[in-house]
């Protein structure tokens, strides 16, 4: 009979290492909890924090844009951007994060691997998306892509507001016009929030609100959207019926300065910049001087009769039609004999305003003209506004000063030009002009003539618009308009080209009492027709037409004897 096997005892030192090894990482493990609450809480805390809790830029919404009745200009509509942590993306899911933007799979894949390569968290996937475009992505429920609230510009009337607007960046600062110029004003100040958010990107809670954000000051405007819409379309049709290279207008409200319109072409969209070309940018009223022709004739003139030496029935013999100022033939279209003083402004007659201006000086008339405005500014801050020239007069020898005399060898913007008519409106004053609604009207303007003066020159011009006259084509039917007529032959590279002009016609309308001052440029003319008259000024009576009844300005009576009785109006004033 066999012995029974005797059970295995653990030795007492196995048993006694075991229990020393599980005592031993136990307080290992009690240690370890112990100095992660003690000695690296702030640590661990703070390092929490930064996976969970963001500080958060609330965009803030830029200021609107108004036209004078409070139509919308520029709006900011609010947009998502779309952007990634190219550390977080699954590869896999690439494609259909590209198939969703409508991007090539390759391209995005090769922008994210390169983010990936420079270890960056950021990267943009698209800007200023839709919020219902962009809530698809988002649904999509793809590690790594976040959405970003922000606004974006729209400017509901495009190329017709593009030059006095200008646009914005990307990031909504301003880059052109009175969004540059403004663009302090109009900005406001973002604010800042701290949220808590989740894997994904969502917001778990909303922590505080650090800043509120403050949108933007609202711009109001003197311009009529109404009145634009009209500039714009008529000068459009000019320019390409004439195949001209570019054109300008400016209306003007007779009575306080305010620009009612102001319009260029060509234009561009700032809705889509995909064909921007940076030419058509240019704001041509403002900042592209030109030399105005004969449209300062009237100034030469009003200085005339300012001195006193001149009346308005007073006799100029401009026979043969030709006179030589050292070597240089200045002519007049045809010989047009003796004439008075209105006789010259109605035939735009070089030879007599060269006599007018060589009887007075050059101090007379660069004293005149500067007070008129012309070689000056117009003060509006707006980005780019060239600045004028008007020779000094110990620069106006004889010839230069016959020059000037007729328009030549000085220079203004469309807009200083419209400026320096508003002298003839308001009794001799020349008003401030304004683009932004003043909050209050300044009382005081730069008196230039004599208010029994300037009712002359007024009554002069509307003989321009007669049958007789220079710019017949830029009369109105109902209304009684007063301007003149503007040729002068463009500058190249060895001087005045003898094919190539500026058409620009001046006016105001109605003339018996001023409401508007427009002033139309229409730079080269290609064809036949390239005279102001022929030109510029049928863009003057068509403007002019719709913007008085758009006013609600009533029609003058329908006196066939109009030119008489201002002769008779004339006489007068004469008496007076």
């Amino acid at each position: 009979m066999s012995a029974e096997p005797q059970p295995h005892r653990i030795a007492r030192w196995r048993f006694a290492l075991v229990l020393s090894g599980f005592v031993l990482l136990l307080l290992v493990v009690q240690g370890r909890l112990v100095m992660l609450h003690t000695v690296k809480q702030p640590f661990l805390f703070e390092q929490g924090e930064q996976r969970t809790v963001r500080h958060e830029v609330q965009p803030a919404m830029r200021g609107s844009i108004t036209d004078r009745h409070g139509r919308p200009l520029a709006v900011s509509t609010p947009v998502v951007t779309l952007w990634l942590n190219p550390q977080q993306i699954d590869p896999k899911r690439l494609p259909e994060l590209a198939k969703a933007l409508n991007l090539p799979t390759r391209t995005l894949a090769s922008r994210v691997a390169n983010a990936f390569d420079k270890q960056r968290e950021f990267m943009y996937l698209q800007r200023q998306m839709s919020p219902q475009d962009a809530q698809q992505v988002l649904d999509l429920g793809i590690a790594g892509v976040y959405g970003d609230e922000d606004f974006r510009r729209f400017y509901p009337a495009a190329e017709v507001t593009a030059h006095l607007l200008g646009i914005v960046n990307i990031d909504g600062q301003g880059q052109e016009g009175l969004e540059l110029a403004y663009n302090d004003y109009l900005s406001g100040r973002d604010g800042a929030r701290q949220v808590v958010k989740d894997l994904y990107g969502n917001v778990v809670q909303s922590v505080q609100v650090q800043q509120v954000p403050r949108a933007g000051d609202d711009l109001r405007l003197t311009m009529d959207l109404r009145l634009q819409y009209v500039a714009y379309r008529e000068l459009k049709a000019a320019v390409a019926a004439h195949n001209a290279k570019a054109g300008a207008a400016v209306l003007l409200d007779a009575r306080n300065g305010d620009v009612l319109a102001l319009v260029n072409q060509p234009s561009y969209n700032p809705n889509n910049r995909a064909t921007l070309k940076p030419e058509h940018m240019r704001n041509r009223a403002i900042a592209d001087l030109i030399e105005p022709g004969s449209t300062m004739k009237p100034f030469t003139v009003a200085a005339a009769l300012e001195s006193g030496r001149y009346r308005s029935n007073s006799e100029i013999d401009t026979s043969p039609g030709i006179i030589r100022v050292k070597r240089k033939a200045i002519r007049d279209h045809r010989n047009y004999g003796v004439l008075d003083i209105t006789g010259i402004i109605t035939k735009s007659s070089n030879v007599g305003v060269v006599k007018l201006a060589h009887d007075l000086g050059p101090e007379s008339i660069w004293s005149f003209f500067a007070d008129a405005g012309v070689g000056d500014t117009t003060v509006l801050g707006f980005p780019g506004e060239a600045v004028g020239r008007l020779p000094y007069p110990e620069q106006l020898d004889e010839l230069r000063l016959a020059t000037v005399s007729y328009g030549y060898g000085l220079s203004v913007t469309p807009l200083q030009l419209a400026q320096a008519y508003t002298t003839f409106t308001e009794g001799g004053c020349r008003l401030p002009v304004h683009l932004v609604m003043p909050e209050q009207r300044d009382p005081e303007c730069k008196r230039v003539m004599s208010e029994r003066v300037a009712r002359q020159v007024v009554d002069m011009m509307g003989t321009v618009v007669s049958e007789r006259g220079t710019g017949k084509r830029a009369r109105i039917d109902g209304y009684q308009a007063g301007g003149k007529t503007g040729t002068a032959h463009k500058v190249g590279e060895s001087g005045y080209e003898d094919a190539r002009y500026t058409a620009v016609f001046a006016g105001v309308a109605p003339i018996s009492d001023p409401e508007l001052v427009l002033v139309v440029v229409v730079d080269d003319p290609q064809g036949q027709e390239y005279y102001g008259g022929e030109v510029a000024a049928p863009v003057f009576s068509r403007i002019m037409s719709q913007a008085l009844r758009l006013r609600q300005v009533l029609p003058d009576e329908r006196d066939p004897n109009w030119l008489t009785t201002l002769v008779a109006k004339r006489g007068q004033h004469e008496a007076q």
